[in-house]
């Protein structure tokens, strides 16, 4: 377990950004995380490269990344079905580096869906530099109660 989590700076993170309560499991370990809503039923994630994500060269663990991109594309998922998912595939071109201070953000694009199988683009970048692209391919498992900032969360409103 990671006990170097530290509140990022409230000076690094995007307007518009909000910290998401993943407050236990891996995704404690991974952030903290942030969220910012697009439109209806989409969201950009993002987080601050800090020393916990970095790898011996002082950049962001391509690990962390892959991570990153599995959580910022799949939950395009949860914001349009509310359904609980899992990851079938992931593939991703790594085209940049993330460097220690840099916000990494990051979201997908929902291509197709077929029996509760879905396919995805994503993009994740820091600025106008892109670091890696890639796809998606999600299954949704079970649906759950709507959570705030999903499409069925609004629609209970």
């Amino acid at each position: 377990m990671s006990d170097d989590l530290t509140d990022a700076p409230a000076a690094a993170i995007p307007q518009g950004y909000t910290p998401l309560d993943w407050l236990r499991g891996f995704g404690r370990q991974v952030g903290p995380l942030y969220e910012r809503p697009q439109r209806p039923g989409e969201a950009s994630l993002g987080f601050l490269v800090e020393p916990h994500h970095a790898n011996g060269l002082g950049n962001c663990h391509g690990g962390m990344l892959m991570s990153f991109a599995d959580m910022a594309w799949g939950r395009i998922i949860s914001l349009r079905m509310s359904y609980s998912w899992a990851t079938v595939r992931l593939n991703c071109d790594f085209l940049s580096a993330a460097h220690l201070g840099d916000f990494v953000e990051g979201d997908g694009e929902l291509l197709a869906e077929h029996d509760r199988v879905f396919t995805v683009r994503g993009r994740i970048w820091v600025g106008e530099r892109t670091l890696m692209t890639g796809t998606g391919i999600f299954k949704a498992l079970s649906p759950r109660p709507p959570r705030p900032g999903e499409l069925a969360y609004a629609a209970e409103g």
